[in-house]
């Protein structure tokens, strides 16, 4: 399975681009999208699931024009939006029935279909309740299983986790784990421990351009020797926190422990640590916003 993403853009009104000549090959496994609010990871996902199509370049599936041919992907195709709606007086077989016979499966299949995907989900136990009694994490894994209905070969999920609790979001993340043996997941956050928890290959864009594409062990590696520990006191912080690239603070009696990310050491003071996988990503944000203020 091939997933080929060729100098697509997205432009709306206004000259506003969503995206800009983005390219990108997605083999089988867990595709990280990893970008900050706004960076266009949602107007990819569409594209990507038909809903709508490139101003320029082209998506390919298996060799396949998506544009010319949306059904050749339709037919193998799960989709989790970012805003997943129920009907919530429906219980959760009821809603997975309704969905599966828009989808033009046979009432025999989506029966048992649907009762693999809820034990799959953990979700069987609770079946018939209504879905307006269902947690936020319980509603996601609906989603999850209406877009697994058809047993795709690709299966995209937008920002999941948001809102869940940590023990929903571990559940779902293992979930996502557990789907990507034999076909390609995108998983599209803002979220940097969701990927570092579950991608087997990770795409960073910003501004609606591909800023990096590597394996995660790459990734973190393209950030050695760029991020700096420095512990200072609690006044002279507030001075620096506007003019250094920031991963995290710990307050201590002793002053404020920061991690810095740049390629030399901003103080004398500073000690050079192994580079996190957050890290990373604000290294590669970072040097693209530096380049494009050049």
């Amino acid at each position: 399975m091939e997933l080929i993403i060729e100098g697509v853009s997205k432009q709306y009104k206004g000259n506003f681009y969503g995206l800009r000549d983005l390219s990108l090959t997605i083999h089988t496994g867990i595709l990280g999208l990893l970008g900050p609010n706004g960076a266009g990871k949602s107007t990819l996902m569409r594209i990507l699931s038909t809903i709508t199509q490139p101003s320029t370049g082209r998506v390919t599936w298996n060799g396949i024009d998506i544009a010319h041919n949306p059904n050749a992907l339709r037919q193998v195709l799960g989709y989790l939006p970012q805003d997943f709606g129920v009907y919530p007086h429906l219980n959760a077989v009821e809603f997975l029935e309704y969905l599966a016979a828009i989808r033009g499966l046979d009432s025999r299949t989506a029966r048992k279909r649907i009762d693999e995907l809820l034990h799959l989900v953990n979700l069987h136990e609770v079946r018939k309740k209504p879905l307006s009694a269902y947690s936020g994490g319980m509603r996601q894994r609906v989603g999850i299983a209406q877009a697994l209905l058809n047993d795709p070969h690709l299966l995209i999920v937008d920002e999941p986790t948001v809102g869940l609790d940590p023990e929903e979001r571990i559940r779902f993340r293992n979930l996502l784990v557990e789907l990507s043996g034999d076909r390609i997941v995108i998983l599209s956050t803002h979220i940097v421990s969701d990927i570092e928890a579950t991608a087997t290959d990770i795409a960073v864009i910003r501004q609606g351009q591909l800023v990096a594409h590597a394996s995660p062990s790459s990734l973190l590696a393209s950030a050695t020797d760029k991020v700096w520990e420095w512990l200072m006191p609690s006044d002279t912080w507030a001075a620096y926190r506007n003019q250094l690239i920031i991963s995290s603070t710990i307050q201590t009696n002793e002053g404020v422990r920061v991690r810095v990310i740049a390629d030399t050491p901003p103080s004398a003071a500073c000690t050079k640590v192994t580079p996190t996988l957050e890290d990373a990503y604000l290294y590669h944000i970072s040097a693209s916003r530096q380049e494009a203020s050049i």
